[in-house]
């Protein structure tokens, strides 16, 4: 089985806390359990630069401001996230889960992607940086509930 980017990401969220995975001291010792529960090399370190890479968009300027406003998809970013993703992206939106600022850090994070973006993907994505995300603890519950519990309904 070939172990990509997502399954990394994915195992680090279910078995460790945020801090642990995103605390830059603890990346060594996560580096040596990936690899010994059976992780690539290459993609445990695709996985924390990824995560570095969520670190700092959150300390990119602040996105705030008129919430009842369209996002226009670049061509790029409509290649890559299907009418399913962005429909998706907009229901979360429409639901108070992500907010303009959550919403361009998901995008963004799934263009760092090197593959193909599926729905599944979208969704530990967007669970992902609304964990990383001060303030929005509420909302990652939320989502997460529905991932977990709900999941047949997003579909």
């Amino acid at each position: 089985m070939k172990e990509t980017l997502l399954d990394v990401l994915m195992y680090l969220f279910e078995n460790y806390q945020d801090g642990e995975f995103s605390d830059s001291d603890n990346q060594e010792n996560l580096r040596v359990e990936l690899s010994a529960a059976g992780f690539p090399d290459e993609e445990v370190a695709h996985a924390f630069a990824w995560l570095d890479g969520l670190a700092n968009q959150r300390n990119a300027p602040s996105l705030r401001g008129r919430t009842d406003t369209l996002r226009i998809y670049a061509p790029q970013e409509q290649e890559l996230l299907s009418a399913e993703c962005r429909g998706f992206l907009l229901y979360l939106e429409q639901l108070g889960i992500l907010n303009s600022e959550s919403r361009e850090l998901v995008i963004e994070r799934l263009l760092a992607f090197e593959d193909e973006v599926d729905i599944e993907r979208v969704k530990w994505v967007c669970l992902l940086v609304l964990i990383n995300q001060p303030g929005s603890e509420e909302a990652a519950v939320h989502l997460e509930d529905m991932v977990y519990y709900h999941g047949e309904f997003l579909h």
